[in-house]
């Protein structure tokens, strides 16, 4: 890449984030987020159509289709920027349906979905912890986001050797909900016998794209959450008084707090590689253990971060009303999204250049 290059790509970065701290600040109140907990269908349908308006959930969408056609280096970005403000609304999903629907030829409801007018979800996992969509037509689709929320859903499904792509119309499937530790809600469907619309007789390897970029960008949403809690914890540490002392002067504390910052280095220096290196046109296993290495990284670090942050502001950080407790329970229900660590770990084992067989 080019200076110039790459000074546009800084730029477009520069912009993104602009963007979605103008609809979701990264240092606001979480006001919002609070007066969504817990109450179906758990996001807010208008903020969705505002992220559809700004073209996020295009934006790795080809422009021919609709799309922004920008790269993981801004989707990174701008799910980072949400994760800092908590955002609920279900964009990375809604981003991966996109992408679907986009491989599919556009056919579909791809237009009202960039648009933010419906909401499709791809209804792909059978299990917990994996991120193979076996695509068995007749199974129960399990963990879906906010799945009280979609108007519909697109059904990955195996006939003969190749994965199939069917939508079919929320009030055509079974669906259950169950409220999860931050506030949301993920929903368990069963699909109807004659699977819906058929859009696409073989979409086996853009969902397996999909959701390696799914489980990337999940990681950059959780950089932000803990980059914002930590924020939160220095602040903390700079103010409270402690036998006559800011607490922040105390040599032990200034220790964690250090090993806390390196985490967030870390785990942002993962994730930009990863990001660059997907854009850049890695394929194959090098692909594969780029994001595994990002993923397995901001799972951990951000559950660490979160807690440590709770920790280190004492009793009062133990309290619902405080706000840092938010960002560990959203980063334990988004740490296993698309993958654990342990998965991404021996993932990245497996398929490493790195590692010798």
């Amino acid at each position: 890449m080019s200076a110039a290059e790459a000074d546009d790509r800084a730029e477009s970065i520069r912009m993104i984030r602009d963007s979605a701290a103008a609809v979701v600040p990264p240092d606001g109140d979480l006001k919002r987020i609070r007066a969504l907990r817990f109450q179906e269908p758990g996001f807010d349908p208008a903020m969705l159509r505002q992220m559809g308006e700004m073209g996020w959930i295009g934006l790795r969408v080809p422009e021919a289709l609709g799309g922004a056609g920008l790269g993981l280096g801004e989707m990174c970005a701008l799910a980072e920027e949400l994760g800092r403000g908590l955002a609920p609304e279900p964009l990375i999903q809604a981003a991966l349906s996109a992408q679907l629907l986009a491989a599919a030829g556009g056919k579909g409801a791809l237009a009202k979905l960039l648009s933010g007018e419906a909401l499709l979800l791809t209804a792909w996992q059978e299990r917990a912890d994996t991120l193979e969509a076996p695509g068995t037509p007749e199974a129960t689709r399990l963990f879906l986001p906010m799945a009280g929320g979609a108007t519909g859903f697109l059904l990955p499904a195996r006939i003969g050797d190749r994965l199939a792509l069917h939508e079919v119309p929320a009030s055509a499937v079974r669906l259950e909900t169950a409220p999860t530790q931050d506030g949301g809600f993920l929903g368990t469907i069963t699909p109807p016998r004659d699977l819906g619309t058929p859009l696409a007789t073989d979409i086996g390897p853009a969902l397996t794209e999909a959701l390696d970029e799914a489980a990337l960008v999940t990681a950059a949403y959780l950089l932000g959450g803990m980059e914002r809690a930590f924020a939160m914890t220095l602040d903390y540490l700079r103010t409270r008084q402690q036998f006559g002392r800011i607490i922040g002067t105390f040599q032990a504390l200034q220790h964690r707090a250090a090993d806390l910052k390196m985490q967030v280095a870390l785990t942002r220096a993962s994730i930009e590689a990863a990001a660059a290196a997907l854009d850049a046109g890695v394929r194959g296993d090098a692909r594969r253990a780029a994001v595994s290495r990002a993923k397995a990284r901001a799972a951990e670090a951000s559950l660490l971060v979160t807690r440590q942050s709770i920790q280190l502001h004492g009793g009062i950080g133990y309290t619902d009303d405080y706000d840092v407790g938010l960002f560990l329970r959203k980063a334990m229900v988004l740490a296993n999204q698309f993958g654990s660590a342990a998965l991404h770990r021996r993932r990245f084992m497996a398929v490493s250049p790195e590692v010798e067989a």
